[in-house]
């Protein structure tokens, strides 16, 4: 009368009735584990997810996808490195640079900074820089006008503001009668730029490149050039090639090896999280195990009766399978909305949070982001929904396997 049978039946035994208040009981709570497993793992993905991405986009809006550097510190004939790289069909984008390292002394304090020399007319075609200046404009960076502009931290640091004179000191030094001085000049602040990072936005100096290149007594030389690509991780195999269209000569890298650490980090603490998280979705789904022995126990005249009116082992065994994995289905589910929707509004919740309790969980100085990012990826709903049904799944093998084993004949007899 009813098809399936084992379908009718195992749903049929998830109902709450009168004498199974207890076994219901149970089942909710392993339903609820396995939701909250399931949403707790899509949440923390989404986050790392969201981490990786903003922290690529964000340091590939301050670096570019690849550089070429001389093998003496500097490239001498410049333009026509850039000339022939702009020929390579993928680059879209090339820029010489000044790169150095010196010391900003202000009113408040003084502070290291890496001094980046750009020329703000090709420096737009391999970065957003000009995106990110809050204050004053990348344009006020012209040759010979001797001004810089600053991260946001770092001004806050130094007390510095846009029109103030600030003195660059560098280690490259003067032979005087007194001694070896450090070389220095007086900047004016132009401008103040904000990536949200802090590691650029408390050490980072940009200046003209022509004033760079004087400071650091390059000549006409620069450090090397950036290149732009239509395929950001296709970096490694193009810089090479344009590389050898060069004809060598050059060291290359890319942003892949300039920040392997952080994407490094990022990916070995997605997959750690994942296998811990996951250990919290398989505890519920096992206790899938202890319900269904409950059942198992209490339906022992069922069982029986099911045999003796026909059912073979087979049938029973899936009867209590179902069951199980109705349990794991619905919690498997639930978990997926409940963790698509927490993720999907995760700054929003951390922002308010943060209000409420009056306090602030990402410090820009220890997390290098002021606010919390997420990013769902379908692949991973996808991979940890499969893992959960089959996890349930999984934990039904052994109760229904037993409930296949009673005896009508042992069950009946106390009946």
């Amino acid at each position: 009368m009813y098809h399936p049978l084992e379908l009718f039946v195992g749903a049929r035994y998830l109902r709450v009735r009168r004498q199974t208040h207890f076994v219901a009981f149970i089942s909710l709570i392993s339903t609820l584990g396995i939701m909250i497993g399931v949403a707790t793992l899509i949440v923390v993905l989404s986050v790392m997810n969201g981490f990786e991405t903003e922290f690529r986009s964000r340091i590939l809006s301050v670096v570019s996808h690849a550089t070429l550097e001389g093998f003496g510190g500097t490239i001498d004939d410049w333009p026509r490195v850039r000339r022939v790289s702009l020929e390579h069909p993928s680059v879209i984008g090339a820029a010489p640079y000044v790169q150095g390292q010196g010391m900003l002394l202000g009113e408040n304090d003084f502070a290291g900074v890496l001094v980046s020399g750009i020329d703000p007319d090709t420096e737009r075609e391999v970065s957003a820089l000009a995106e990110f200046v809050q204050a004053g404009h990348l344009s006020a960076l012209e040759a010979g006008s001797y001004r810089v502009l600053l991260g946001d931290a770092l001004a806050h640091r130094l007390g510095a503001v846009v029109g103030d004179d600030l003195v660059l000191m560098i280690a490259q030094g003067n032979v005087t009668p007194a001694g070896i001085m450090p070389r220095m000049r007086r900047f004016r602040v132009a401008g103040i730029f904000a990536f949200d990072m802090y590691e650029y936005d408390s050490r980072m100096a940009v200046v003209h490149m022509a004033d760079a290149a004087k400071l650091f007594r390059m000549g006409e030389a620069v450090t090397g050039v950036r290149l732009k690509l239509d395929d950001m991780f296709a970096a490694p195999v193009v810089v090479r090639e344009v590389a050898l269209d060069l004809g060598g000569g050059f060291y290359v890298s890319d942003w892949t090896r300039q920040n392997a650490n952080f994407f490094r980090s990022i990916k070995l603490t997605k997959s750690v999280m994942f296998v811990m998280l996951l250990l919290v979705v398989a505890v519920a789904a096992f206790n899938i195990v202890s319900t269904l022995m409950m059942v198992v126990k209490d339906k022992q005249s069922d069982i029986a009766i099911l045999r003796t009116a026909g059912a073979s082992p087979g049938q029973v065994m899936r009867t209590f399978m179902v069951q199980g994995s109705l349990i794991g289905v619905a919690g498997t589910l639930l978990g997926l909305a409940l963790g698509v929707l927490l993720a999907a509004n995760a700054g929003e919740l951390v922002a308010w949070l943060e209000r409420v309790l009056d306090t602030r969980f990402l410090a820009a100085d220890v997390y290098f982001i002021s606010t919390l990012p997420s990013q769902i990826r379908w692949p991973d709903l996808a991979i940890i929904g499969a893992t959960a049904l089959a996890l349930a799944l999984f934990s039904t093998i052994y109760p229904a396997w037993r409930a296949s084993r009673t005896r009508p004949a042992d069950a009946l007899r106390y009946e």
